[in-house]
């Protein structure tokens, strides 16, 4: 491996301190542990005994999207490789990592175009005397960091901080030997909510800034709502950059081992978190793994693109907005809507293959029935299945009605979504639903890509700016796609107030009418209308025909769907023949719709496992 040393990215690194969200990487000790170094190990040694094993794990978590990658080096100072006999090669062993994770930086670069930054990791000393002599801190830890400048680091992290006192040992020692590198400086606190030495987190958030930290937070803890409650709290008191890095929950103990059991879907919905409470640094600490991390890339990437400007509602366009056509000419949905009439709507899923005749027939059957339009999910729970735009354009020509085309992020980055827009203006399709789309990990093929350049909120910003003759650059289309624009609302989720805000974020972007994920508690519906009514928008409420008690009990536990229990035991009590439960199930959607009729502008109607006569069945009593 070559010697020569890379010098800091002085300047490129000021970014990282920035507005835009920055994602850094996950434990290095829980990959070792998967690969079979145990514990009683000394891991830092690993840097001169197993190095492709080190730059392996860097690797992978700088292909998993890692912009921030810290050196293997957590105890590697004195005080701790004591333990080991390695107190003699604190300089060789800090002076490797550096080399290890520079060079996975730079030939990750090369194969992908990934720019990444090197960051010094400095754990504790390993005691917890609150009578150490200070003087013996600050030599170990400027030992170490001596060795880390040398080698070239970017930026310092301290880390899992448990001792103010050693903390400030470990920032002085940083500022002193590279004034000009930051320093990020993160607590680990107790399920009492403070630092081990009885620290708040108020008062290390203080104090970090006084000691000359760049950006302070929490790490490690005992998981993602530990760090949320700790980087809320330190918000209140500084106004520098903020680090959350949990660990994956809670560790059990299986068969000897530790065992992290939260989900990398669980952690990206942290990084949103996070990021909303005012985190720009979102990491990962014990448990987390290149997945968690590739997870947790998707909700960065998605609030990145706009932090970075690319989507800011704020930003002077450099060419004319372009007035779009009043809402009632765009199409025949949007002038049902501007006249405030009552909407029907039915969902038809594409098939499977290449063969839509199914699809198309049930789209005639409704149309004759006076429905009026078809919805067209887009690749509903990340499954294969024909694109959403070519089902919208046959049923549209075909069958002489209109269609509400479901539009993801997940597939897409910033340039296919453009591109997929100006088609479908150019072919005439003018009805939209923003999406933010199901994870792969739903579908067949869970190891699929998600791109997640913007989620719905930007996307639905994006066509707003393009019914305005507008990319997201701010250059001139030559004209308005004319599209008229819905979001998605789920009533029934438990946090509201999250639901909420974020509805009116949609909104705020440029919504003009809202479709409900499926109703089957109307009290629930009642809520949201109410807690809407400051930014309310035409509403089309969501409608589903349960065909069993298993369908219910499906959409309860699985899909998260508010199903009253009543409902539940009225399934059940229906669960004779299929037929019964057919009938159950449409005679609950009528009760729903008619309940619905006065609080909403419309309605949309599933046809499960494609029964469109039993959607039919449903909007009998109203068309």
């Amino acid at each position: 491996m070559s010697e020569t040393k890379t010098q800091p990215q002085t300047h490129d690194v000021e970014r990282l301190f920035g507005p835009a969200p920055v994602l850094c990487d996950g434990a290095m000790g829980t990959m070792f542990y998967a690969r079979g170094i145990f514990i009683n190990r000394c891991f830092d040694e690993l840097n001169l005994t197993d190095p492709q094993m080190v730059r392996d794990l860097h690797e992978e978590y700088l292909v998993a999207g890692a912009e921030v990658i810290e050196t293997n080096t957590f105890g590697a100072n004195a005080v701790r490789l004591k333990r080991f006999g390695l107190e003699g090669k604190v300089a060789e062993i800090n002076t490797a990592a550096v080399r290890i994770a520079r060079a996975a930086v730079d030939g990750v670069r090369e194969k992908h175009a990934h720019q990444a930054f090197v960051a010094g990791a400095l754990g504790s000393l390993g005691f917890d005397k609150k009578d150490a002599d200070p003087a013996m801190m600050l030599a170990a830890y400027r030992e170490q960091v001596d060795a880390l400048v040398a080698a070239g680091v970017d930026l310092f992290v301290v880390e899992t901080v448990t001792s103010m006192a050693q903390a400030k040992a470990a920032i002085q020692a940083a500022r002193d030997a590279a004034p000009d590198l930051p320093v990020i400086a993160m607590v680990t606190v107790t399920d009492a909510g403070i630092v081990a030495d009885g620290t708040s987190p108020e008062d290390a958030a203080r104090l970090f800034e006084e000691w000359g930290a760049r950006a302070v937070g929490c790490n490690c803890s005992d998981g993602p709502m530990q760090v949320l409650d700790t980087i809320e709290r330190m918000r209140k008191v500084t106004k520098l950059p903020i680090a959350a890095m949990p660990n994956a929950g809670l560790p059990n103990c299986v068969d000897g081992r530790s065992i992290y059991l939260s989900s990398p879907e669980y952690l990206a919905s942290f990084a949103r978190k996070a990021m909303r409470l005012g985190a720009t640094l979102i990491g990962g600490c014990c448990g987390t793994t290149p997945k968690h991390i590739k997870a947790m890339r998707s909700s960065v990437k998605a609030i990145q693109a706009q932090a970075e400007g690319v989507l800011s509602a704020g930003a002077k366009p450099t060419a004319s907005e372009i007035a779009p056509p009043p809402l009632a000419e765009r199409s025949l949905i949007g002038a049902r809507i501007a006249r405030g009439e009552f909407v029907s709507m039915v969902e038809i899923v594409p098939p499977k293959g290449i063969d839509a005749t199914r699809e198309l027939e049930g789209a005639r059957m409704l149309k004759q029935l006076g429905v009026h339009a078809i919805n067209v999910p887009d690749s509903p729970r990340a499954s294969t299945r024909m694109s959403a735009g070519s089902m919208c354009l046959q049923i549209e020509q075909k069958v002489g009605i209109e269609a509400v085309i479901h539009y993801t992020c997940r597939d897409r980055n910033l340039l296919g979504i453009q591109s997929d827009l100006l088609g479908a203006s150019s072919l005439g399709l003018r009805n939209i639903l923003c999406l933010t789309g199901d994870p792969p990990k739903m579908g067949s093929y869970p190891d699929a890509t998600a791109v997640f350049d913007v989620d719905a909120v930007g996307l639905t910003r994006i066509v707003r700016d393009m019914n305005h003759g507008l990319d997201i650059g701010g250059a001139s289309i030559g004209s308005s796609t004319g599209f008229v624009i819905a979001v998605a609302a789920n009533p029934g989720v438990p946090d509201l107030d999250a639901e909420v805000r974020r509805f009116a974020a949609k909104v705020e972007a440029g919504a003009e009418f809202g479709i409900t994920q499926p109703v089957f508690d109307m009290r629930l519906l009642e809520t949201f209308l109410k807690r809407i009514e400051g930014f309310r928008i035409p509403i089309v409420a969501g409608i589903w025909p349960l065909t069993s008690v298993k369908n219910a009990e499906f959409m309860k536990n699985d899909l998260k769907v508010s199903m009253p229990d009543e409902i539940l035991s009225r399934m059940a009590a229906n669960a004779a023949s299929p037929e019964h439960s057919r009938a159950e199930g449409i005679r609950i959607a009528q009760e729903m719709l008619a309940e619905a009729q006065g609080m909403v502008q419309g309605v949309q109607v599933s046809a499960p496992f494609a029964r469109y006569a039993a959607a039919a069945e449903v909007l009998e009593a109203m068309l």
